[in-house]
């Protein structure tokens, strides 16, 4: 979303117009491959309750030269290979937001800030006290925190939502705080004993990869083979291997100079998104999302305070965290809500936010790592939690269906045809006296009509 003006105080207002497409381009993108995931993570029940056995024997196969560390299973490359890719992308969105976004302004970057904060302690308080009643393992307060953008767009795509700009911005700029704040929790609670050798080489390979932008090395050829170099090195290093792609987003230019239409950051991550969200997500949703599912793990679910602080965590610590953080920020802040807009709409998008798949079954995954049974159960967790957050925000979106379609029509509208929304055009003298001209011209014809009409009545001659 665009950094308001010292006059402009008002809170989910209009987007910019390059702000606005680059928002639905990207939207685009990820609600494809939100469909996707979510195809997958159905495909990948299907087999688990229908073929377990094959199902652990291909998510288990391993494969990768172990003289570098790296003989791994099908599921660990999904986890810190392909994940990598996705987490790349995040880096640049979260690059982008810093520079040309939301993010750019602080006094603009409070409220989704604060917002994604209280978005992420909530549910994790929650997560706590749950556990702490129930005499739980406190091992997966991390658990609820994260928010699944893709999967998120996907729901908005099924139920045909037409959510107004302002609001999918949020969404959107929540979603990547959200990733950054999930960055640091894997970079500092889940790394394991330090190999220093390898992360001194890591970071060595990092500084060559900045090196070569800052000088304009062109070519895949080059950055590919030593992203995969810094990938190897980050992974041996001990700290989670998703990392490095982190690092090298972050790196990329994203602002535009003279005579570019794409910045670097914009171009690459243009190529790179539909592998991130047509292939990379969607087979680590595939290879980890597959958990028996039975009516005692149903059961089990909301009994066990492991499983249920899960749950709540998404659902209502979401939901709650995000809508409170947001009030108070904007009460703080003396930022007025969009008065076309109302409080209920925030609440659904919270609502939605608390859909956490794949960072959330990632730190399942790292939380409980070496009990496969109690990672089947925190996996389970996150997919019952994120299906409620799903139907609750359809609920919410529903109800307010009307309201979004006319603001959506009022946005698409293009009365002079010129590709450019009306809207933004109404400060422009020359768009008025094009809607000027036009409204002549249609006066005209109707009272051409008219005349034709009168005459034909009369068995006159026609004026013509």
């Amino acid at each position: 979303m665009p950094a308001p003006t010292p006059t402009d105080r008002t809170f989910l207002g209009r987007l910019s117009l390059p702000e606005r497409r680059f928002l639905a381009d990207a939207l685009r993108a990820e609600t494809v491959g939100g469909v996707l995931l979510l195809v997958a993570a159905i495909a990948a029940l299907v087999w688990a309750n229908t073929l377990g056995d094959s199902y652990e024997s291909v998510r288990n196969f391993h494969i990768g030269p172990a003289a570098l560390g790296l003989d791994l299973s099908l599921q660990h490359w999904a986890a810190d290979g392909l994940l990598a890719i996705f987490f790349f992308v995040a880096g640049i969105e979260l690059k982008r937001e810093l520079v040309a976004g939301e993010l750019r302004d602080p006094k603009a970057a409070a409220l989704p800030v604060v917002a994604a904060l209280c978005g992420m302690a909530a549910p994790a308080l929650v997560y706590v006290l749950t556990n702490a009643v129930g005499g739980g393992s406190m091992d997966g307060w991390a658990v609820p925190t994260a928010t699944d953008i893709a999967f998120a767009l996907a729901v908005l795509a099924v139920i045909g939502t037409s959510l107004p700009s302002a609001l999918r911005a949020f969404l959107l700029t929540l979603a990547v705080v959200d990733d950054l704040f999930a960055i640091l929790i894997i970079a500092v609670f889940f790394t394991s004993d330090l190999n220093f050798a390898a992360l001194l080489g890591a970071v060595a390979g990092l500084a060559v990869f900045w090196l070569l932008l800052r000088k304009g090395v062109r070519g895949w050829y080059v950055y590919v083979p030593l992203a995969l170099v810094i990938w190897g090195l980050m992974y041996n290093s001990g700290v989670h291997a998703t990392i490095a792609g982190v690092a090298m987003g972050l790196m990329l230019r994203c602002t535009r100079k003279e005579g570019e239409d794409h910045s670097p950051g914009e171009h690459i991550e243009h190529l790179v998104r539909p592998l991130s969200a047509g292939l990379a997500v969607p087979l680590f949703a595939l290879l980890s999302a597959g958990v028996a599912v039975t009516g005692d793990s149903l059961t089990d679910v909301f009994t066990q305070p492991v499983t249920l602080g899960v749950v709540l965590g998404l659902v209502v610590g979401k939901a709650v965290g995000i809508f409170g953080g947001t009030w108070l920020a904007a009460r703080f802040t003396r930022a007025e809500l969009n008065k076309d807009l109302a409080w209920g709409d925030v609440f659904a998008v919270a609502a939605l936010a608390g859909i956490g798949f794949t960072v959330s079954l990632l730190i399942g995954e790292l939380a409980f790592e070496g009990d496969a049974a109690l990672t089947g159960e925190v996996k389970a967790a996150v997919l019952i939690g994120s299906l409620i957050a799903a139907l609750l925000a359809t609920v919410l979106l529903k109800l307010r269906v009307r309201r979004y379609q006319a603001l959506c029509a009022e946005e698409e509208r293009d009365d002079d045809h010129d590709g450019i929304p009306d809207m933004y055009e109404q400060d422009d003298p020359a768009y008025h006296l094009r809607m000027a001209e036009i409204y002549e011209k249609k006066a005209a014809e109707h009272r051409e009509r008219a005349q034709l009409a009168g005459a034909s009545r009369d068995g006159g001659d026609s004026p013509a």
